[in-house]
């Protein structure tokens, strides 16, 4: 297994694809921190990769709350002795274009997509160091790498925590702590209820996807799950600071 022995902390984790990836990651052998901040969703993911025979265990973390994440990572490295892999994923889309969006939208949306993820790394950097290495994979978006008509919100904030895991890559590349960005495209999970309402319903959306995406489909959590992995284990060992794009060619 891919990830034997690996303590894994995985914000977001409660649905779509932190829940893929936290599964993912435990039927690879890592012990999955499950963390949400609906405690029920958190638990029932945890509780299936038991099921399935593999470790995890839920906590709730709303990463809003510094205490509550800083905490949170610090006392599994506490308890557990150790944090091999985090992956931040939590983040919220809101839609709109300039004129649309509050400046209240766009601060919870700084909050969600760049600053949760810095409180983030900035904890686990510490039990990583002092380990020798690590992996942190924080989501991004394909939407980080292009741009989005009347996404304004979004497309800023998903094009700054991709600089801003690249800044966080090269200055700790020599401490074997890797720092990768998950870039998914249309992925079909309730997440892209802002894409719906601002391409003007689900039929629309999916003639989007039929016609502009060189594969012609909706990705899924599945794939999405793979890459995770691979980003988190020593597959990809030699490779940090990259928006590791998952999309079917849409930015082509």
């Amino acid at each position: 297994m891919l990830l034997e022995g690996k303590v894994a902390f995985v914000t977001g984790a409660g649905s779509g694809i932190g829940a893929a990836g936290a599964s993912r990651m435990a039927a690879e052998g890592a012990r999955v921190i499950v963390t949400d901040k609906n405690r029920e969703t958190a638990e029932a993911v945890a509780n299936q990769i038991e099921a399935d025979g593999y470790q995890a265990e839920a906590m709730t973390v709303d990463v809003t709350r510094d205490d509550q994440l800083l905490a949170a990572i610090a006392e599994i490295a506490g308890r557990l002795g150790r944090l091999d892999i985090l992956h931040s994923h939590a983040g919220i889309q809101i839609e709109g274009k300039l004129e649309q969006v509050t400046v209240d939208d766009m601060d919870a949306s700084w909050q969600l997509n760049v600053r949760a993820h810095f409180v983030a790394s900035k904890a686990a950097l510490e039990p990583m160091r002092a380990q020798g290495g690590g992996s942190v994979i924080i989501t991004s978006s394909n939407s980080g790498v292009q741009y989005d008509r009347e996404m304004i919100a979004y497309a800023t904030t998903k094009h700054a925590v991709l600089a801003m895991t690249r800044q966080m890559a090269a200055d700790y590349a020599r401490e074997n702590i890797r720092f990768n960005a998950l870039c998914p495209g249309f992925i079909d999970t309730p997440f892209n209820r802002g894409f719906e309402i601002q391409m003007g319903g689900r039929e629309k959306l999916e003639e989007y996807i039929q016609e502009s995406i060189p594969m012609g489909r909706w990705g899924t959590v599945e794939e999405i799950a793979d890459g995770i992995v691979f980003l988190a284990s020593d597959r990809s060992s030699f490779m940090t600071g990259q928006a590791f794009v998952i999309d079917g060619g849409e930015c082509i």
